[in-house]
């Protein structure tokens, strides 16, 4: 049986954590082998918020990691990846912490066993049958903008460059292309790009997408700038982009400290 590992990325998310952990009932507890929380160096008390809520779940092994350094959100993507390479778990699923995404919206698949069949299960906000709560109209269509974009580079459709609900066959990440990639918001940008050039199998699923109390941390023009020199770098040349090494720190070792694991 497929042994799935659940990363929930943390960074000053004290306010919604507690949430996101709740969402996992006893039901879906049993979908998953460990859920691990990566806390990015927090300057909430979002630790205190997430030990208290995983000390709640009983039907399923918790943990609680915190980075050494801030590693940005793609930093944190390294550490999950690679712990989940080092601990033999077949499937990384990443569910962000600020509450903005529902792990229920991926449950359906993972009984219909979709996971088995594909190499990454994409949660895409704007698929057919998503649905939006507070997002401006300006975000909606920038995202609609660069989806197509990135369609048009990658020659095959793509309806989200990166949502908060993702699901990836760890075989797929023992290459550690992604080591190179850059460890801020753009993280993804690449990793979608490098699955749509090296034949993933691909299966967008829509979800529920919401901002209610989330602070976002995403500045849109400089944001844009990025993510269109992404593109552009990828379509002037794939493998110099690929084999280039876009992280801050090439050769970093991305560690993290365990701060609690369950049940006791």
């Amino acid at each position: 049986m497929a042994r799935i590992v659940v990363f929930i990325p943390m960074y000053n998310c004290a306010k919604q954590i507690g949430r996101v952990i709740a969402q996992f009932d006893a039901a879906t507890q049993g979908l998953f082998d460990e859920i691990v929380v990566i806390d990015n160096r927090s300057k909430d008390d979002g630790v205190t918020r997430a030990t208290e809520a995983l000390a709640s779940l009983k039907g399923v092994r918790t943990r609680l990691l915190e980075n050494r350094e801030n590693y940005g959100l793609g930093g944190s993507h390294k550490v999950a990846f690679e712990y989940a390479l080092a601990n033999g778990f077949d499937h990384v699923v990443v569910l962000h912490g600020d509450d903005q995404g529902s792990i229920q919206d991926l449950v359906p698949l993972l009984r219909h066993g979709e996971h088995l069949n594909h190499d990454a299960l994409l949660g895409a906000r704007f698929a057919p049958g998503s649905r939006l709560h507070g997002y401006s109209l300006p975000r909606i269509v920038g995202n609609y903008v660069f989806n197509t974009l990135y369609s048009i580079a990658a020659a095959r459709r793509l309806y989200d460059l990166g949502s908060g609900l993702n699901l990836y066959a760890t075989a797929k990440l023992s290459g550690r292309e992604w080591k190179r990639f850059r460890n801020d918001l753009t993280f993804n940008y690449y990793l979608t790009l490098l699955m749509g050039a090296t034949g993933w199998r691909i299966r967008f699923f829509p979800i529920s997408w919401r901002e209610d109390d989330q602070i976002s941390n995403v500045k849109m023009f400089s944001q844009a700038t990025r993510v269109l020199r992404i593109v552009l770098s990828f379509v002037a040349g794939r493998a110099r982009f690929f084999a280039q090494d876009h992280s801050p720190n090439p050769g970093q070792v991305y560690a993290a400290d365990t701060l609690y694991q369950g049940p006791d």
